[in-house]
């Protein structure tokens, strides 16, 4: 008996699963299930290429009740913009749960990662961010960031956004093309305190490792989400901030270990997660003045949750190349 495997290329994906309330609300509910229910979900496999400033996660969880699971192979090398090749790419290889057989490759390049990355910051804004948010600050000014800003607009009412990256070119191209794109007002900041003076929701995005945002540049009432510490070395948020502000992270005991937490004092103190958020147990925004801040590492369980979704919709469309192990 021959097991047949479906191929989806980036293309394939970019079809069926677009940046949307849909793939913000596939990633909600996996931070719900991680809160509710027993998910198995390992520690993330890391391998550093310092030399080539690269690196490689490999990320899986399992959700009861879902009948596929997913192994996400995600490097990133942060010097290929250089030799003109993306910084990051990677593919999902999606397995049946209830045999362990292989039912589905996703040749994504990263753009799944993308995706799901983008919509877990989108499902922080949505519990954290107040409702009447509509000056974003995004520093970084890649691909992330461009679908971070995206992905804001769903769920908050954004009219203008400014952009800070090292690199004052790139701060401009990605103002011109997102302004035209979201049709907002979208402009360049000279300095982090530019960007975020006036900012109701802050994004980071960045692969800093020195903290590039602290408690002076945000004022009461904003939102920040953590999007670039997912390594040991990585630090974007200075410890002050998070001592000023409402801390939530994606899962705690990555935070702890990579994240915006693990530079800070308070590293072993109990905090909420946004799955326990989501599910109302325990408490979101609690005040219009006060600063919240989320820390997101990236979570197996949101790959699980994209592959499936993605695995589905291809299965409904007839999508992808199909071949027999």
């Amino acid at each position: 008996m021959r097991n047949p495997v479906t191929i989806l290329t980036e293309a394939d994906l970019r079809r069926l699963v677009p940046l949307d309330l849909a793939a913000v609300d596939c990633i909600e509910d996996a931070f719900r299930a991680l809160a509710t229910q027993p998910v198995a979900m390992p520690p993330i496999l890391r391998l550093d290429i310092p030399e080539h400033r690269g690196e490689v996660d490999v990320k899986t969880a399992y959700i009861p009740g879902l009948d596929h699971f997913a192994i996400k192979i995600s490097p990133g090398f942060f010097d290929n913009p250089k030799l003109g090749l993306p910084s990051t790419n990677g593919m999902m290889v999606v397995l049946s749960a209830r045999t362990g057989l292989v039912e589905a490759l996703l040749l994504d390049n990263g753009y799944l990662t993308d995706i799901r990355t983008a919509a877990a910051g989108a499902v922080a804004a949505r519990h954290l961010a107040r409702e009447d948010a509509e000056r974003a600050a995004v520093l970084g000014a890649g691909m992330q960031a461009r679908m971070q800003l995206q992905a804001l607009t769903l769920v908050r009412p954004i009219r203008s956004a400014a952009v800070w990256a090292r690199d004052p070119k790139r701060a401009d191209a990605f103002a011109a093309e997102m302004g035209a794109r979201l049709g907002i007002a979208v402009s360049s900041a000279g300095t982090v305190a530019e960007a975020t003076r006036d900012a109701d929701a802050i994004v980071t995005t960045t692969p800093a490792d020195k903290p590039i945002l602290s408690a002076a540049d945000v004022r009461p009432g904003t939102h920040v989400t953590a999007m670039g510490s997912d390594a040991e070395h990585k630090n974007e948020i200075a410890p002050d901030l998070i001592d000023a502000a409402y801390y939530v992270a994606d899962r705690l005991s990555q935070t702890r270990r990579l994240g915006e937490l693990h530079h800070s004092a308070l590293v072993h103190r109990d905090f909420h997660e946004l799955g326990q958020i989501i599910a109302r147990l325990a408490a979101g925004r609690t005040s219009p003045d006060q600063i919240t801040l989320a820390d997101l590492t990236g979570t197996g369980i949101q790959d699980t949750a994209i592959a499936a979704l993605a695995l589905s919709r291809a299965q409904a469309a007839g999508a992808g190349a199909q071949f027999s192990l």
